[in-house]
């Protein structure tokens, strides 16, 4: 297939071959990808300026998306990959595989930096989702510092770089530009550009932002950053936002009520700190429950009601044969939704390979059962349906959002349904508002924690 750049694609190919260091913080969608490779195979193939490019990448993305763009596209036919993947001996022999550009996940970036010490071959970087760099404790990012001064090049891609505000930005553009605009170290940015605030005696707080720090740090970053939101280049279809109530019957509600209060009351009487380990650790088996079933200590499943399964299957019953992505949390979730649509004539797949991929954009699949945080990114789901349920959420923002761009996406053609089972009275409500809000999701958790803390000392 031949390759026609957009305007601003064109822009961005010319910017990722000029500059050495570049962030594309582009929106999901506006085609990171294709421009990323569109500028590695000028580089190497008639630029003569690169040898060696290495692609991190998500488990998912690294397996298939890579590779597949390539294959895709006439003017890339030269450009030869190698999967670092797999078990050990898959990787070293992959690392030792004739290529222009390998690729690895990033929970091996460690190893990878390990395993060659101080013979680093990679003089291209390129980043696939950024954000995913954001913890400057992670060894991923402390790896990737170890060699930042032998990567010649280095492209940052992410269409989120700052999901819970602009304390993410400093690692993603460390690796960028060595800490040249945002200071040398995060305790030098912290102290630069946030107020710390403690909540009470608590060892938790908040960072934020001093006045003017925001348009401070765009304006330090934007001469190394390219950032495009995709209403502003793209024509998609539009997107609907459709939230399911599902009411608990009687004994669910019960069963819901009192391990809310029996756990909670828990961390009362311990006198435990609240804090995001603690609350988050409660919400999690609140959200089981509100799902519909439980793991025990032993991780075994308690089934609880199906009250948000029955909710699923009137949703897919509605839906009259057209195709929907399914997003569910926990294990025993996708157990009990597949045995639940065993009893009807569908096509389900969990999403696992290459194949399913094909299979569900050739319309070969009616359910696509998947976790967000294995198909959040990269994957091009969009020629496969235009239906998204989201059987279960969690609190992570980025996840959500990347999640919903599989469909809605360039090449979507249809309007795009985001359907939520949203069980009332639960912690449901309190994820999908601070979904809504886009805003400090850690503190969204804890403050809902701490309205049910109060509720129970009263």
């Amino acid at each position: 297939m031949e390759f026609i750049p957009h305007n601003y694609q064109k822009y961005c190919i010319d910017r990722a071959v000029s500059d050495k260091s570049l962030g594309l913080l582009l929106d999901m969608g506006l085609g990171k990808t294709i421009i990323t490779l569109t500028a590695i195979n000028e580089l190497i193939y008639s630029r003569l300026d690169v040898d060696r490019v290495l692609v991190i990448a998500p488990k998912k993305v690294a397996e298939s998306t890579w590779s597949k763009e390539i294959e895709k596209w006439e003017h890339l036919r030269l450009l030869r990959v190698s999967k670092v993947l797999g078990t050990l001996k898959q990787r070293i022999k992959a690392l030792n595989t004739p290529a222009d550009i390998y690729v690895i996940n990033r929970e091996n970036v460690q190893w990878l930096v390990e395993y060659y010490q101080n013979s680093w071959p990679f003089d291209m970087v390129v980043i696939d989702e950024l954000s995913s760099f954001k913890n400057h404790q992670s060894k991923r990012f402390k790896s990737l510092k170890l060699v930042r001064d032998k990567i010649k090049r280095i492209i940052g891609l992410t269409g989120t770089p700052a999901p819970n505000g602009l304390i993410d930005i400093w690692t993603q553009i460390y690796l960028l530009d060595k800490g040249e605009r945002l200071e040398r170290n995060i305790t030098a940015f912290r102290e630069r550009y946030f107020n710390y605030t403690r909540y009470g005696d608590q060892a938790f707080g908040t960072y934020d932002l001093k006045t003017g720090s925001e348009d401070s740090i765009q304006n330090k970053i934007s001469d190394i950053c390219i950032s495009m939101k995709s209403e502003d280049y793209l024509e998609l279809p539009d997107i609907n936002y459709n939230r399911i109530s599902v009411e608990l019957d009687t004994k669910a509600k019960k069963a819901y009520d009192e391990l809310e209060k029996e756990m909670i009351l828990e961390l009362i009487e311990t006198g435990e700190t609240i804090d995001v380990t603690s609350a988050a650790a409660l919400t999690n088996k609140l959200l089981q429950l509100s799902n519909g079933a439980v793991y025990d200590e032993d991780r075994k499943v308690h089934e609880v009601h199906n009250c948000k399964i029955e909710a699923f299957m009137e949703l897919v019953e509605a839906l009259n044969g057209q195709p929907a992505l399914v997003f569910y949390s926990f294990q025993h979730d996708k157990d009990r939704i597949k045995k639940a649509l065993s009893k009807l004539k569908l096509r389900v797949r969990e999403l696992k390979t290459d194949q399913d991929v094909t299979d569900w954009n050739n319309r070969e699949i009616d359910i696509l059962l998947s976790h967000p945080a294995s198909s959040a990114y990269g994957l091009n789901l969009q020629r496969g349906g235009n239906h998204i349920i989201w059987f279960g959420l969690n609190w992570s923002l980025e996840l959500y959002q990347q999640a919903n761009k599989r469909l809605h996406r360039q090449g979507q053609t249809e309007k795009v349904f985001i359907h939520h089972l949203i069980t009332e009275g639960t912690r449901d409500t309190d994820v999908m508002a601070a979904l809504g809000d886009k805003g400090d999701i850690q503190e969204s958790l804890l403050n809902s924690l701490k309205a049910r803390i109060d509720k129970y000392r009263r």
